[in-house]
């Protein structure tokens, strides 16, 4: 098992996992590269009362100076860098010291050539390998964004060019930004509609970051996609997500004659975090009189509890990128609060009342996993003792609206009909699995497809960057077929 050390713990990628060379290429993009803009600096989420652009004096101006010389270096538009950077060639001005001068010894690989900066000056930071975490925290200390806002940009995908397959309409329900992708192509009657909830952990991505998935599941399902752009957190805590794609999905079936969309065909889908959301909307809406009823939810590798941190899939996989253990507990916790605090009585279970422990434990327990999915090794969690200022903190995990495995059986009999897709090598895959027979329990049909070979985050890699997860188009293909089923 191939090993390579991050920050945060040892990351192992199993053989089995789906390309696990390229697994470990983009893993080590994601962690070692910068990933600056082409074009001037991003909009990046200034820390309160710092670089406002004012005059300030003291520390704060300080502060601006470092700030503006960092914009400098930063942006590769500026025509007078603070420090001149070698040519790619590795060549200086003509002179005697120029390494185009000087012979290559044999057997002496030369240097390549990196950022030059008279006189002990700093290289820019666009051209440094630090890793990204790091260049958030550098950004951070000096004033210039947060660490979470730096990353989320990084992360951010970038807007496609136009599909001739399709019409792409950027709007907004209500107050709540939304993308509509509508195939061109006639239509003999009228389409499915399916509303689209993306992924990362509550914290980061975007409409554009998942702009390919729901240009594919529009093109490829003849069906009307629109990519809901909810507010994230840390900025805006539980429950602004949930709302904001609730009040989408509202608003899309309240005007859905201009969407040339059967009402009886409206489905709500999203992956990861996006997961969450759908089973929440869904769950939500189950009860309503006044809308049409949600014809099906597909759920992609879905979070759907805080309870329990060391369920099997939670042991086996807590190091597999790109979701491990105690980040999915990190982004619990910064959707519930805003931070993550008390992350480790979290991933204890230490957070979880007696009584509650045993009220969902028909729901929430490694006994309810098939036995084949803990053959890769599972240890029976020992019980640490509870803290109750934590559950005062924290009790609004047991909200369904936030961990919609916790819903009563009520609400989850009246479901629709849905799609549940996990992967092997996923901490979450447990999650998926749990809900799986809850609802098979109630009564629902449930299409299960789960990737022997995919891990977390794999559907969004299905065509990234020149690279291509077979996995990920298999698991796609999947969700295409379920939709023109229906």
């Amino acid at each position: 098992m191939g090993t390579i050390q991050s920050e945060y713990s040892n990351v192992s990628i199993p053989p089995g996992v789906n390309q696990p060379g390229k697994l470990r290429l983009v893993l080590a993009f994601v962690i070692s590269t910068s990933a600056m803009p082409h074009r001037g600096l991003p909009r990046l989420h200034l820390l309160p009362g710092q670089l406002s652009g004012e005059d300030q004096t003291g520390a704060a101006a300080k502060s601006e100076g470092r700030g503006q010389r960092l914009r400098s270096r930063l942006n590769p538009a500026n025509t007078k860098p603070e420090c001149p950077v070698r040519p790619r060639s590795g060549r200086r001005a003509a002179g005697r010291g120029s390494p185009s001068r000087q012979p290559a010894r044999r057997g002496v690989r030369r240097r390549p050539a990196v950022a030059a900066c008279p006189r002990g000056g700093r290289p820019a930071l666009s051209r440094a390998l630090l890793p990204l975490s790091q260049q958030g925290k550098i950004l951070e200390k000096m004033g210039v964004c947060s660490k979470i806002a730096f990353t989320r940009y990084v992360r951010s995908g970038r807007r496609l060019g136009p599909d001739p397959r399709l019409w792409q309409e950027d709007a907004r329900f209500g107050r709540v930004p939304v993308r509509l992708y509508r195939p061109r192509a006639p239509s003999a009657g009228l389409r499915a509609g399916a509303i689209f909830f993306h992924g990362g952990g509550w914290l980061y991505c975007s409409i554009d970051s998942h702009e390919k998935i729901c240009r594919y599941i529009a093109s490829e399902s003849d069906a009307v996609v629109v990519s809901v752009g909810y507010r994230l957190a840390p900025e805006h805590k539980y429950p602004a997500a949930y709302e904001d794609c609730l009040h989408a999905t509202i608003h899309f079936m309240n005007n859905i004659e201009h969407y040339g969309v059967d009402p009886a065909n409206v489905i709500v889908c999203g992956d990861s975090a996006g997961g969450n959301l759908a089973a929440a909307v869904s769950q939500t809406l189950a009860g309503r009189s006044d809308l049409p009823k949600l014809r099906a939810q597909i759920l992609i590798y879905p979070g759907l509890q805080a309870l329990d941190f060391n369920l099997p899939s939670y042991q086996q996989n807590r190091g597999v990128p790109l979701l491990f253990r105690e980040r999915a507990a990190f982004f619990a916790l910064q959707y519930l609060n805003g931070d993550a605090l008390h992350m480790q009585e979290v991933l204890e279970g230490s957070h979880v009342p007696p009584d509650m422990r045993l009220k969902y434990r028909k729901w929430v327990s490694p006994d309810n996993i098939p036995e084949k999915f803990k053959v890769r090794g599972y240890k029976p969690h020992k019980l640490y003792e509870f803290k109750a200022e934590v559950f005062e903190k924290l009790k609004k995990f047991f909200e369904p609206n936030l961990c919609p495995l916790l819903a009563e059986d009520a609400i989850v009999h009246q479901l629709p009909e849905s799609f549940i897709l996990t992967c092997e090598y996923d901490v979450l895959r447990d999650d998926g699995l749990l809900y799986k027979k809850r609802l098979e329990d109630n009564g629902v049909r449930v299409t299960w497809y789960h990737l022997e070979d995919g891990f977390h985050g794999v559907i969004t890699l299905f065509d990234y960057c020149g690279f291509s997860f077979p996995a990920g188009k298999r698991g796609l293909d999947s969700v295409v077929k379920f939709i023109k089923g229906l």
